[in-house]
């Protein structure tokens, strides 16, 4: 068997266990009403938890951008490619989310690989939730360090690997909130764990920044951190601007000395085109919107709160969250895209997830709420899921 036999013997195993991906394209822009190849759907698939990605004042701000600043940065960062404003977001994200310093990036995936490997090395030891996202995982690999992943939140076990740990340099890697479950790490513990065993803190909190927290500040002023924190220089944080904030991009922040020398020794920051100024015209927008936006994540909780009382759970089980994210768990992976497509006969567009993204045996519905949808529209997903859970 040749190489191109191999690809599509993969691909046909891929077709076996139902885990080939399938994209769609949607002819209108991101919100909860879309049209794909032809059909206009209710989307409950999207990361805009709070439907800024479609919010005209932030295409009138991009558009503004794109005018004064033009089309593309032209550099890297650190050669000719940082702009006024792109040091004028870093300022507004790192004050917004009461640390010295923010450093932007391109993509959180770029932030989270490169920032993971930039701090430890050969002979130093990370420690990771077992369900971080793949990004956090593929820094863990590009660092060389030992690698210890502890069970999903299990605190107890992530002390006991820390206190067998001799490395002198030691990392904790974890989701603020779990893409895929929804759920939120016990941040206040892992920072006194790194704190009694004198470890780094990197959490990524992609899905908490603009949702959770006073004004939307993210998960960790949620708890009181850095400030209720002894050593707040060990606290690292990464926020997306894709997703709540509805653009592009994500940033570190943290201590200044700490932020300067990530901006050293970070590969993925170092060696990459900077992205264009005009979308950090149209963040700072963004940023001003999400400390608006309590109205709009009032209307979010009371869309989780409709979601989760109303889905009766006689076979399938919705796991406890507080956050936009509201899996739902199928198990067997045809079974998922049998209730997927089930649905988008109904006009409700929810993807089936499956491995790798999610362990084995439990792949799931990822509904993902946005501000933007109404009562009424999840309503009719609670009746669809409800009645087709008797019939499928």
């Amino acid at each position: 068997m040749n190489q191109f036999d191999r690809v599509r013997a993969a691909l046909a195993a891929l077709d076996r266990d139902h885990l080939r991906r399938v994209r769609h394209d949607n002819d209108w822009p991101c919100a909860p009403r879309v049209r794909v190849d032809g059909r206009v759907l209710v989307a409950f698939c999207s990361n805009d938890y709070l439907g800024l990605a479609g919010e005209p004042r932030l295409a009138e701000a991009l558009a503004a951008g794109a005018r004064r600043w033009g089309a593309g940065a032209g550099a890297s960062h650190i050669v000719s490619g940082h702009y006024a404003v792109q040091g004028e977001l870093e300022r507004r994200l790192a004050t917004f989310v009461g640390r010295e310093r923010a450093l932007l990036f391109s993509t959180g995936f770029m932030a989270n690989s490169g920032i993971v490997p930039a701090l430890v090395g050969r002979g130093d030891a990370i420690f990771a939730d077992k369900l971080n996202h793949a990004s956090l995982i593929d820094g863990m690999l590009l660092a060389r360090a030992s690698a210890h992943r502890y069970p999903h939140l299990d605190m107890a076990a992530l002390a006991r690997q820390l206190e067998n740990s001799d490395a002198t340099v030691k990392l904790i890697v974890s989701d603020a909130v779990f893409s895929m479950d929804g759920d939120v790490a016990p941040l206040a513990e892992l920072m006194a764990l790194a704190e009694r065993f004198d470890a780094w803190l990197l959490i990524d909190d992609a899905h908490g920044f603009g949702v959770l927290g006073p004004q939307g500040r993210g998960s960790l002023a949620e708890v009181g951190l850095p400030g209720a924190a002894k050593e707040g220089w060990r606290l690292i944080q990464v926020g997306t601007l894709s997703k709540a904030a509805g653009v592009a991009g994500a940033f570190v922040a943290g201590d200044a000395d700490v932020v300067e020398w990530l901006m050293q020794k970070t590969r993925s920051y170092i060696f990459t085109t900077g992205s264009p100024p005009a979308l950090a015209q149209a963040l700072l927008t963004s940023v001003d919107l999400i400390e608006a936006g309590d109205e709009r994540r009032a209307h979010l909780g009371a869309l989780i709160a409709r979601l989760s009382g109303g889905l009766a759970q006689k076979r399938w089980r919705l796991t406890p969250s507080r956050t936009p994210i509201q899996p739902l768990t199928i198990g067997d992976n045809a079974a998922a895209l049998a209730l997927a497509d089930a649905l988008l006969q109904e006009g409700l567009w929810v993807p089936a997830i499956r491995p790798p993204t999610v362990p084995a045996g439990s792949a799931r519905l990822r509904i993902s709420l946005s501000a933007t949808h109404t009562l009424a529209e999840v309503d009719r997903l609670v009746d669809a899921i409800n009645r087709l859970e008797e019939t499928l």
